[in-house]
């Protein structure tokens, strides 16, 4: 029962797809009800009927979480549905281009960061005032294996990096608030938004010489261990990163 999720609101941004898709379901398998957010509602839809198929809540909201006036927005319509925020996953995230570190504009480094550091710890500061309200709460960033070792894409390395440090920076502070956070670290998962890694030969050949078990991840393979930290089975953890990625990081 420490696993068990059961009556417990979740919000997940990026969850229209691929990891983000991915938590979604696993959070509604273990018995949270989930609001899922990202800049399409169409895509939403579909997830929130996958979540009620399941028996549970669902909340679509359009939100681009790289804006700032549009996070608030976001925290109110899914508290005024919920009552509370027990559980937040940051998985939004951008890679607009794919341009070395001598080459990338200062718009593309701009775009990333915004969404990927900056929206990310704006959300959490403003549903970690909820949680500090209610009692307590858990958030979990997914980052990336990226954000541990510099890979092909040196600005989305850099705002992985930057929000890993976050999440060790609101467990440190709000623990007082009985709020946890911890990180999940991906590594080369099979979506669309890294299919120019895995699509492409010499990439892959790379990334599977560096992991010892000789293939990519799953988006579904992601969310066991988002499950774990948001349950009362990781009671005494925050802070921490952990790795789902096939021993690359050894």
């Amino acid at each position: 029962m420490d696993f068990s999720l059961e009556g417990k609101k979740a919000l997940v941004t990026g969850g229209s797809r691929g990891i983000g898709r991915a938590i979604a379901i696993g959070l509604a398998k273990a018995g949270a009800d989930v609001a899922v957010a990202s800049r399409k509602l169409p895509d939403l839809e579909k997830v929130a009927e996958e979540i009620r198929a399941l028996g549970r809540k669902a909340l679509p909201v359009q939100a681009h979480v790289g804006r700032m006036d549009e996070i608030q927005n976001l925290v109110n319509k899914v508290k005024e549905e919920f009552g509370r925020i027990d559980i937040l996953v940051n998985n939004a995230a951008t890679n607009p281009v794919v341009e070395s570190a001598i080459d990338i504009s200062e718009r593309a480094w701009d775009s990333v960061m915004n969404l990927n550091l900056k929206g990310l710890f704006f959300l959490s500061q403003a549903v970690a005032r909820v949680m500090k309200e209610q009692g307590g709460g858990r958030i979990i960033t997914i980052s990336s294996v990226g954000g541990i070792h510099p890979d092909v894409l040196p600005a989305y390395s850099v705002s992985k990096a930057g929000a890993i440090m976050a999440t060790k920076v609101m467990a440190q502070q709000w623990a007082p608030f009985n709020i946890r956070a911890n990180v999940v670290a991906p590594g080369l998962t099979k979506t669309e938004f890294s299919r120019f890694l895995w699509s492409t030969p010499e990439i892959m050949q790379v990334a599977m010489m560096k992991t010892p078990m000789g293939r990519i991840g799953e988006p579904e393979e992601m969310a066991g261990a988002v499950v774990f930290l948001a349950s009362d089975a990781a009671s005494y953890i925050t802070g921490q990163v952990i790795c789902v990625d096939g021993g690359s990081t050894v």
